[in-house]
């Protein structure tokens, strides 16, 4: 992997731009600036905060073309799906302009002898976000926007293929008014991380990532004392109990299968499907993946498919696949990384051995891991037979009996007949190890605050 900052285009793999790493002296402006910032920020009024993430919400609205095309060039992201979600990613600034003043009211505290008592929610002070290439926009706008409501400053550590996604955000948020230091985007190394972390202004660090990045941040965060948001992975269980059009039903398991090039980490890692439709489904899924072919993400079309992040990627995925086929998995299609770029073939796998470590593991691309089950409890233990526990869906035409194998799926998020639901009210987080905490919806506006007991004696 190169260690640079870059944009190194996931078509050809080649690298069209890099960009120096911070200097430490630069990490110590970096960490002035944004204990500076909060000191003035913190007092502004929920209104004079919202003005300006509101206008931020509208700029990225406005530059939608842009950044899409930013986004397509660095992890090869193509260009619906980056419009998709920059517009998302604005809707959900929106929502914290429009809904933190109310959320963060001061709340009395009723029966209370000898006096009165409210909690007020109180900014802390200077948060490090470090955040993945998968959702360059959406992943920042869902950690900045509610603590930016709450007063606290921001620092952004971007994923390293992701250095223009996270300098343009920081400019729109410059262009929409907002102070010098409130926001910053640092192009720090791993052991700055650290050195950001052990900073006794920092207040904490939220994560989306890998279980190992993870666990790094989580142990650095707890050495210093400092609370932290982990979002992690997920093999996130996909059930077909039943389904009058298996054809239709496949489909819709590979559409939701192939969002962002399978690089999502709520995407339907395990396909599970009941025995009796088992092998329609099947045929049909390998009969979709073999009619996609290579798409180029600046000019993509019907039934193509793009390349992963990087090429690292799609050699990693790669052996994965090989590994579970050595343990006894079948390859209906697929499989394999095509030369040059990180263009990975779709893929249809079944028959990994339930309790082997390739069925444990997170495939990260565009591969469909399909499992037979015989009964809605096979199908609930294989669902909840994982290290993670981030979301998942349960579908059939039995509205009850959907909701009851659901009601009984460990996770963090579960759908009934819909992959996933995406709304900025929604709560977002998982278990186990995907992680703790929430973001998005207003519990987020709960995590990096003080919730403070204010008590006046009668």
């Amino acid at each position: 992997m190169n260690p640079q900052y870059r944009v190194q285009n996931p078509v050809d793999n080649q690298v069209i731009e890099t960009f120096d790493f911070a200097t430490d002296q630069e990490i110590a402006q970096t960490l002035d600036r944004s204990a500076a910032a909060f000191s003035e920020w913190r007092k502004t009024t929920f209104a004079e905060r919202a003005e300006i993430v509101s206008r931020a919400a509208e700029i990225l609205r406005e530059r939608s073309d842009e950044l899409s095309s930013i986004m397509a060039q660095e992890m090869g992201k193509q260009l619906p799906e980056g419009a998709w979600e920059v517009n998302f990613s604005a809707d959900i600034l929106q929502f914290y302009a429009d809904r933190a003043e109310k959320h963060s009211a001061d709340v009395e505290i009723p029966g209370i002898q000898g006096g009165k008592a409210m909690v007020r929610r109180l900014p802390l002070g200077p948060l490090l976000g470090v955040m993945p290439w998968n959702f360059p926009m959406y992943q920042v706008a869902r950690f900045a926007g509610p603590n930016l409501m709450n007063g606290n400053t921001v620092i952004l550590k971007h994923a390293e293929i992701c250095p223009k996604s996270s300098a343009a955000f920081e400019q729109i948020l410059k262009d929409a008014g907002l102070p010098d230091g409130a926001f910053i985007n640092v192009y720090a190394t791993h052991d700055q991380i650290s050195t950001i972390i052990e900073d006794p202004r920092v207040q904490g660090v939220s994560l989306t990532g890998s279980e190992r990045a993870g666990s790094a941040i989580a142990s650095q965060a707890g050495k210093n004392l400092k609370k932290c948001v982990l979002e992690l992975g997920g093999t996130d269980p996909y059930i077909v109990l039943d389904s009058s059009n298996v054809k239709e039903a496949a489909a819709n398991a590979w559409a939701t299968r192939v969002m962002n090039s399978g690089q999502v980490c709520t995407g339907n890692k395990r396909i599970i499907v009941m025995a009796d439709i088992y092998d329609e489904f099947i045929e049909e899924l390998t009969n979709i993946a073999k009619s996609y072919s290579q798409g180029d993400p600046q000019n993509p079309g019907e039934n193509q498919y793009f390349p992963l992040s990087s090429r690292d990627a799609g050699e990693n995925l790669e052996k994965q696949i090989d590994d579970a086929k050595s343990e006894g998995g079948v390859v209906h299609t697929g499989g394999n990384l095509l030369e040059g770029g990180a263009y990975f073939e779709p893929t249809v796998i079944t028959d990994i051995p339930v309790g082997s470590d390739p069925y444990y593991q997170e495939f990260f691309g565009p591969v469909a891991e399909v499992y037979k089950v015989h009964s809605d409890e096979e199908a609930i233990a294989v669902a909840n037979n994982s290290l993670y526990g981030l979301g998942g869906s349960v579908f059939s035409h039995d509205e009850e009996r959907a909701k009851k194998v659901a009601a009984q799926v460990e996770t963090g998020m579960i759908h009934v007949n819909l992959g996933q639901a995406f709304d900025p009210a929604l709560p977002f987080g998982g278990v186990k190890r995907s992680g703790f905490g929430r973001e998005l919806s207003v519990y987020a506006l709960d995590e990096f605050v003080n919730k403070q007991t204010f008590y006046v004696n009668d």
